[in-house]
């Protein structure tokens, strides 16, 4: 079983969405929960204007999920997504193991790291 963080962003139907606005997003968590996942941060990311039509929607909302889960469980999500009619598309993503700190720190919203020190000394001209 490998193990992994990864990155979900979601386009819900825009109309769907508005008549629940909790339900849409708790039913994708609830996917990958069931399946062994496990939430990091689940949040709105912006609702727009699709570039084209998706099912006959000109709008859609983007929602980010980051969560920890097995690769064996992605199989199962992607196709629950394929099926459900409150997602119009998603695409979700590996994240190197390097990457997963700052990238979680930001999706929760922590300050930027400072600069290090050495890098702010200013370099003696000869």
């Amino acid at each position: 079983m490998r193990q992994g963080v990864y990155e979900g962003l979601f386009i819900f139907d825009a109309n769907r969405f508005t008549k629940d606005r909790e339900a849409i997003p708790q039913s994708i968590e609830k996917l990958i929960t069931e399946g062994g996942g496990e939430i990091v941060v689940s949040r709105l990311w912006e609702e727009r204007r699709l570039a084209y039509p998706i099912n006959g929607q000109r709008k859609g909302v983007y929602w980010l999920i980051y969560f920890r889960g097995d690769t064996q469980q992605l199989t199962a999500l992607n196709r629950a997504c394929e099926i459900d009619d409150n997602v119009l598309r998603h695409l979700v993503l590996k994240i190197h193991p390097r990457l997963v700190e700052p990238i979680l720190a930001h999706a929760q919203g922590a300050p930027a790291a400072a600069p290090a020190e050495a890098a702010a000394e200013p370099v003696a001209a000869e």
